[in-house]
């Protein structure tokens, strides 16, 4: 099942004895953000557990409040994993590819040259701008922060940018730019989910989408002031003599990024582009950096441990392989079934049906699509289902107020696709704080694109600005029912 094909229950297909009422399915929320709180933030423990105590409690809702079998609970737990299986499929490969690039050169590489390249002052906004022009043209920006991102968060080391700036900045650009790409699946799937045009859906984003990058590129450009001066002395002719004297760092290892770019240009899905360009980076380990054919294959499965002599080089360059994985695995795992519980049990149908009832004007539509997108991010995990959920829910409220689709399309994008990265249990938050190594909760003040994003979406919903629609209607007498 395809992210386009899957449909939530809505709540007129939900059976009325088994429907939740509002207040139960408010519960399983508050035990979700009860046990994280107390989980997390008090008991310090990894993620994992306070989300099996969710899944547990919204199991036991499901199975004596809502009266669901073991199968229909074991159907959503499959639906959300479903849901998510290409993201696990790609954190699996990324991980991989992270320890290839490594043993390849070209990662190292890519630092060699960034630091003659660039400077403090202009670091940030420069990665900024430069990761939306690379998840443009791929339509990805997981794949942008896992293959370059990594690169950056080296590159900015070395320059003295505090990790978490770093992130922030390479983030804002890969979401931006994924926002606005044709090729990226979350643009095709907001627009496929409300029946709106893919370029219409693209030019209605774009206003937005530039102003609030527009923002975080000037902030950026402010930080990147503060930083300029902070550089140790040599620190970074000891960090290009660590790389320099480690690697072979010839053009011929930058083979396994333009493998990947060039497929994800061509248009190749990213799961193949990503699987291809660790293959290729195996391939370059073994010819040009030297590496015997099982050992190329052990960096693969296990990761790298370099010694180049320099600490911080080593810290930055070390990586898991495919191993690895598990940690990242299990949380999304994890969180993907807990969507897929609150799917199944009537929770997320309950909340938007409730949530279209309280609508008042086309202001409070557009935002509380927002919301509604937010919302469904930290619930299930999955961005998927933020823009699927209030996407095919509050498509027909759109048209009783004689918005176009494309506000719709606008509104769950805006608030759904970049939100996710700021969320620690989230598929997307987990992800980057894996492979760029810095912590959701540290990078997120610096994450100024996913703020924006939805707050510019907010500023459009009370003003009017930019919202495509003809003179507005009274909504008919079903509208808020």
């Amino acid at each position: 099942m395809a992210p386009s094909d899957f449909a939530p229950l809505t709540f007129e297909e939900l059976d009325p004895e088994r429907r939740p009422s509002l207040g139960l399915a408010l519960l399983p929320v508050v035990a979700l953000v009860a046990f994280l709180g107390v989980g997390s933030a008090v008991l310090e423990l990894d993620p994992h557990v306070p989300l099996l105590w969710s899944i547990l409690f919204v199991a036991l809702v499901g199975r004596y409040g809502v009266d669901l079998r073991w199968d229909d609970l074991f159907d959503g737990v499959a639906r959300g994993l479903n849901m998510g299986l290409q993201a696990l499929l790609i954190i699996f490969t990324i991980y991989a590819l992270i320890a290839t690039w490594t043993s390849a050169g070209t990662i190292p590489a890519l630092m060699y040259y960034g630091l003659d390249l660039l400077s403090p002052a202009v670091f940030l906004p420069a990665a900024a701008l430069l990761a939306a022009v690379v998840a443009f043209s791929i339509g990805s920006s997981w794949t942008t922060v896992g293959t370059l991102g990594v690169a950056f968060v080296g590159i900015g080391s070395g320059l003295g940018v505090p990790a978490p700036m770093t992130v922030g900045a390479v983030l804002s650009g890969a979401y931006a730019g994924d926002k606005q790409s044709p090729l990226s699946d979350t643009t095709n799937l907001a627009a496929g989910v409300t029946n709106t045009d893919l370029y219409d859906h693209i030019r209605a984003m774009r206003v937005g989408t530039a102003a609030a990058f527009g923002v975080a590129v000037l902030a950026y450009a402010a930080l990147g002031l503060r930083a300029a001066g902070d550089i140790p002395v040599d620190r970074v002719a000891a960090i290009q003599t660590a790389l320099a004297g480690t690697y072979e760092l010839s053009p011929v290892v930058f083979l396994p990024l333009v493998v990947t770019f060039g497929l994800a240009l061509r248009g190749s899905p990213a799961l193949p582009a990503l699987v291809a360009g660790a293959l290729a980076g195996v391939g370059t380990t073994i010819a040009v950096q030297g590496g015997s054919f099982a050992g190329a294959w052990e960096v693969f499965m296990y990761g790298t441990s370099p010694e180049t002599g320099a600490k911080l080089v080593d810290d930055l360059l070390a990586s898991d392989g495919l191993v690895g994985s598990s940690w990242t695995i299990t949380v999304v795992v994890a969180a993907l079934a807990l969507g897929g519980l609150l799917e199944k049990t009537g929770v997320l149908a309950v909340l938007a049906h409730r949530l279209s009832k309280s609508v008042s004007g086309v202001g409070g539509l557009v935002a509380g699509t927002g919301v509604a997108a937010a919302a469904t991010n930290a619930l299930t995990a999955q961005q998927y289902m933020s823009i699927v959920v209030p996407g095919l829910t509050l498509r027909n409220l759109y048209d009783e107020y004689d918005l176009d689709s494309s506000d719709l399309s606008r509104a769950v994008e805006a608030a759904g696709t970049p939100t996710g990265a700021l969320i620690p249990w989230h598929a997307g938050g987990v992800y980057m704080a894996t492979v760029t190594g810095v912590a959701t909760l540290s990078y997120a003040p610096y994450y100024l694109f996913g703020f924006l994003s939805p707050l510019v979406l907010f500023v459009m919903a009370v003003t009017g600005w930019r919202l495509a629609r003809s003179e507005p209607a009274t909504p008919t007498a079903g509208a808020a029912d």
